[in-house]
């Protein structure tokens, strides 16, 4: 078989959307073929209103040189409507990839959801990386039902280092701290705040809280913590290298990311969960978009509420008086997480129900 995907974000570029596209081709089954078209030559997007029209024209062309068996269509708009437009040239069997706030875009206004229910329907098949995104499918574009494939992002493992454990234990006067742990960009949605609030109102006191990431938000929570009577127990860490996020999720005794719904922007999945499963750590995380996916309530970590500091505050305050529940967590979190979401077994999946509905 032979496979395009076109995306306008693939490595170099950092985020969820680029590493899941890598790595769902990195572990694809090697006798297939893949080709990437993203926009470092400026194939799909030039500049002006209408410079997306530019991907059309690559389109047609890679598909009349190549004749792939199947096209990935890595952002419902806009390439999902230069697929559409192609299509009409060519024979251009494509399936569209939803992540989670491309879907709440595309749905924003008469004219985005007129187009993108086209998109759909002309779709051979529609992928999304979780099961939030289906249910809003299946809500909006009923017809369009029997085309979706869920495939939720995999999981790379990671190790950590004595050396650079040692270190951060060092820097950050760790040591006999109960270590609570987020990973995230700084933004609004990934619920930091609420997090900070709830810890102000615990009655445990022998503990850290580090916050790792940098984003538009930082000063605000420095601020918010510096107003704050625990100013003195939560750190702001910065951006860590892999080495360092494996380690700290080590050395971690939970690791909580209280992510909300603001306006359609949402956690597509929350990778960073399972990352800490995998690191035999309980999460905290926040019962919105796709986080559902990725953590079971009560078997790999504690879904709340996550506009409710009282109920932020609960959660942590059973994991941190109750270590052997933790620590149940944790483990189930393990298994799950090594057992279900290699991305080995996430492409065999996706390439066996792409067989299954081609017969």
């Amino acid at each position: 078989m032979k496979y395009l995907l076109t995306t306008l974000e693939y490595p170099p570029q950092v985020g969820g959307v680029a590493v899941y596209y890598a790595n769902l081709i990195s572990a694809w089954q090697k006798e297939d073929e893949w080709k990437v078209i993203d926009n470092s030559k400026n194939e799909l997007i030039g500049p002006g209103r209408f410079g997306w029209l530019r991907s059309v024209l690559t389109l047609i062309k890679t598909q009349q040189k190549n004749k792939y068996d199947l096209v990935l269509i890595g952002q419902i708009l806009p390439l999902g409507t230069a697929a559409l437009i192609a299509s009409l040239f060519v024979r251009l069997p494509y399936a569209v990839v939803l992540h989670g706030m491309d879907l709440s875009f595309a749905l924003r206004g008469k004219r985005k959801r007129f187009i993108s229910k086209f998109i759909l329907g002309r779709a051979k098949h529609i992928i999304c990386a979780n099961s939030y995104v289906q249910k809003i499918l299946n809500d909006e574009f009923p017809t369009v039902s029997d085309k979706i494939i869920v495939l939720n992002p995999g999981v790379v493992v990671g190790a950590a280092t004595q050396t650079v454990n040692s270190d951060l234990i060092a820097r950050y006067n760790l040591t006999g701290k109960r270590v609570l742990l987020s990973i995230g960009r700084l933004v609004e949605r990934k619920g930091f705040d609420r997090v900070i609030d709830a810890l102000s109102s615990i009655k445990e006191d022998n503990w850290v809280y580090l916050i790792a990431g940098e984003g538009p938000e930082k000063e605000k929570l420095m601020s918010q913590v510096a107003a704050s009577n625990i100013s003195a127990n939560i750190k702001f860490i910065g951006q860590l290298n892999e080495s360092e996020k494996w380690s700290c999720l080590d050395i971690c005794d939970i690791f909580i990311m209280t992510s909300r719904d603001i306006d359609g922007d949402f956690e597509g999945f929350g990778i960073v969960y399972l990352e800490a499963n995998i690191a035999g750590k309980p999460v905290i995380a926040g019962r919105s978009g796709g986080v559902a996916d990725a953590v079971i309530h009560n078997e790999t970590g504690l879904l709340i509420n996550p506009e409710n500091t009282d109920e932020i505050a609960q959660a942590i305050e059973k994991l941190l008086q109750n270590p052997q529940e933790a620590s149940r967590l944790g483990e189930n979190g393990r298994r799950r997480a090594l057992q279900d979401f290699s991305w080995s077994g996430q492409a065999a999946k996706l390439k066996m129900k792409l067989t299954e509905t081609n017969k």
